[in-house]
């Protein structure tokens, strides 16, 4: 018995009717033109679209007299930096720390936030100061951090493959190089500032570049190391070579000592015995400790409790539900820095102070009514908070700080963030996996240090010159007082 012109014959065999595999081939054939087509289609909408971002970054990197003034050859040096520091983090996240991230894992995660601090630890006594001596050559200190990282990638991409004892020492060259990098980048920022443009501009601008760069790099990191791990460090290593040609080739004005040689012998005499922190960068500095300690404090926390005790209905979704968390982070951040590089007035003061205040408020919402909304919007402000308040900084160093002292400052600064950033970390491993409880805990630190920073300060009195003993009137020796 058949079912049908086309359907299996009542002898059970295999056979099928001649038209069937003529409509079948057609099918085949049809089918396969058209996913050609969305094939082609595909890569010409992707290649228009590329061509597009390309071009409107290109834009933005030259406008409102960046162009002239050079700071687009920094934007563009910066992109590059960030598309060779993505494709070692790909490259090292072989062994992803995240999927080891249950209540057992909690001592390995601290000794790795413990190690963190090594590259912060070396550029700030170290690299501040030898940089501030050699600041007339900002170009090839800025050179060196690249093709010193082209160098230990490439030894990287050996001891990977080898798996050698030169894989740690290696990979921490590459962090402190990338350390020393931020610092020289920072330091050479106003010498290209454009009429008009305000530092916090600027820096949000370098910054954006270097997430374009960072986008654009991560997937062709991604399918080198589809073919090994080696592979990211070699892409990588190309791209750090490229680095090094583009910073020697900033602008002559990069390396102007101007300003610098003319310092006061009061600042300089100040600078031997310790520089002061002026108060606005104190200030600046204190502030950023806080959203900082949340970025490390919500990463370590959100990444044990959201695997070990999901949201109910995620049993089975926990690295989705910790992607959404960190997809925010991610977003604030690239919103902040976005909104840093296009306002054309922000004050650092005053943004600092929102950061830390809105990460204190998100901490106490997320308390007060835990749950999905709750935890990206953790994630959201924490990001957003975390990156305006970062170019504030930076903008208030380059404004504040003499030139001859900068690079110690940042590197003294970064040092300290990172600092705060892995106290944070080590009080989210140590909390118990409660919820309401955590984030009450982080509330209330947050809020301490807020009322701390917000505090006024007193004021240093300063010392009065010695004044001259009283004089007697009835002292032969007093100095008469009337006019001759």
């Amino acid at each position: 018995m058949t079912t049908g012109p086309s359907g299996p014959s009542d002898d059970g065999g295999d056979h099928a009717h001649p038209d069937r595999g003529r409509t079948v081939a057609q099918g085949i054939g049809t089918g396969a033109k058209g996913a050609a087509r969305g094939v082609r289609a595909t890569a010409r909408v992707g290649g228009r679209f590329g061509r597009f971002a390309v071009g409107q970054a290109k834009r933005a990197a030259g406008a409102q007299g960046a162009e002239q003034s050079g700071l687009n050859r920094l934007i563009y040096l910066h992109a590059t930096n960030a598309a060779g520091d993505a494709a070692v983090a790909i490259s090292l996240a072989t062994t992803v720390f995240f999927a080891g991230a249950t209540s057992e894992a909690r001592g390995q995660v601290a000794l790795f936030l413990g190690l963190t601090m090594l590259p912060f630890a070396i550029v700030a006594p170290l690299i501040g100061p030898f940089l501030d001596r050699f600041s007339h050559g900002r170009r090839w200190a800025i050179g060196a951090t690249f093709a010193i990282r082209a160098f230990l990638c490439w030894v990287l991409a050996g001891a990977v493959a080898d798996e050698s004892a030169l894989l740690y020492p290696a990979a921490l060259g590459v962090l402190v190089s990338s350390k020393a990098y931020g610092v020289t980048r920072a330091a050479a920022v106003p010498r290209l500032l454009p009429e008009g443009f305000t530092l916090v501009k600027a820096n949000g601008r370098v910054s954006l570049a270097g997430l374009v760069g960072g986008a654009i790099s991560a997937p062709l990191a991604g399918l080198a190391a589809w073919f090994g791990a080696e592979w990211c460090l070699r892409y990588a290593f190309v791209v750090f070579v490229l680095g090094t040609i583009a910073a020697i080739l900033l602008p002559a004005k990069v390396d102007s000592s101007e300003g610098e040689q003319s310092v006061s012998l009061r600042k300089r005499e100040g600078a031997r015995r310790g520089t002061q922190i002026p108060p606005q960068v104190a200030y600046a500095l204190r502030a950023n400790l806080g959203p900082r300690w949340v970025s490390g404090f919500l990463t370590m926390y959100m990444a044990f409790l959201l695997r070990d005790k999901p949201l109910e209905g995620w049993e089975d979704r926990q690295t989705l539900l910790l992607g959404i968390v960190i997809g925010g982070a991610a977003a604030g951040n690239a919103i902040g820095i976005f909104l840093a590089s296009v306002l054309k007035r922000i004050n650092p003061a005053i943004t600092v102070t929102f950061a830390l205040v809105a990460d204190a408020a998100m901490l106490l919402a997320g308390a007060m009514f835990y749950g999905l909304l709750t935890l990206a919007g953790l994630g959201l402000v924490a990001g957003l908070s975390q990156a305006l308040a970062k170019v504030s900084l930076d903008s208030t160093i380059q404004s504040g700080v003499p030139v001859h002292v900068q690079a110690s400052a940042f590197a003294r600064s970064d040092t300290t963030l990172q600092l705060a950033w892995v106290f944070g970390g080590f009080v989210g491993i140590a909390l118990p996996q409660i919820p309401r409880l955590g984030l009450t805990v982080g509330f209330v630190v947050l809020l301490a240090w807020t009322l701390f920073v917000l505090s006024p300060t007193p004021r240093r009195r300063r010392p009065q010159p010695p004044t001259a003993p009283p004089v007697r009137r009835d002292d032969p020796g007093a100095p008469s007082l009337r006019k001759e």
